[in-house]
């Protein structure tokens, strides 16, 4: 391509044939379909919070007549997944990436809702063994992820031994960055 400079330093081609070229290169298909994205997840954003004060503004609304205990937990309960669903979308937009544990918990807490909500006396009995199966399959995702992250401590605390072990004398640079690793967090790990 042929790019020519401009006053203010950015590049631009030099004909409308090598600009509509452009358009269709990866990088820039990758670059505009990330920010279409980011502006669908930012516009749920905004649409959530207006959501989650709706509904604030309507529980406390609600306390002024006779206290419905099983409404009000259930209120409380839906504002929480939208907090959690919020909080899932600002993890998205900072790393570009879906928390599986904050999807879990958003998933926890929607089938606890609906437990609650319809009360566990009236729930058919094969619709509680399914909420039930999904109870422990989430509660197993959350336990494998907790298992996944300790094998990864494992591994980072053989190799800070390993780099205890390294002679500093005779390692090499490269040895040494290979090596050397920050302490891990569970939320270094996209899983």
């Amino acid at each position: 391509m042929n790019w020519t400079r401009s006053p203010i330093a950015m590049n631009y081609p030099s004909s409308p044939n090598q600009r509509w070229q452009s358009w269709f290169e990866r990088d820039t298909i990758v670059r505009n379909l990330e920010f279409f994205q980011n502006f669908i997840v930012i516009s749920l954003c905004i649409g959530l919070f207006c959501v989650m004060l709706i509904r604030l503004g309507e529980m406390f609304l609600s306390l002024l007549k006779p206290i419905n205990f099983q409404a009000i937990t259930s209120d409380i309960l839906f504002v929480l997944i939208l907090v959690e669903i919020f909080r899932l979308l600002i993890i998205y937009l900072q790393e570009q990436r879906i928390s599986i544990g904050a999807a879990v918990e958003v998933s926890l807490v929607s089938a606890l809702r609906e437990v609650i909500l319809q009360g566990v006396v009236d729930i058919p009995i094969d619709h509680l063994l399914g909420v039930c199966t999904f109870l422990v399959v989430l509660g197993g995702l959350l336990y494998l992820r907790v298992w996944i992250f300790q094998q990864f401590e494992a591994i980072s605390i053989t190799r800070s031994e390993s780099l205890s072990q390294v002679n500093t004398d005779d390692a090499s640079d490269s040895q040494k960055f290979r090596l050397r690793r920050r302490s891990p967090s569970i939320e270094q790990y996209p899983f």
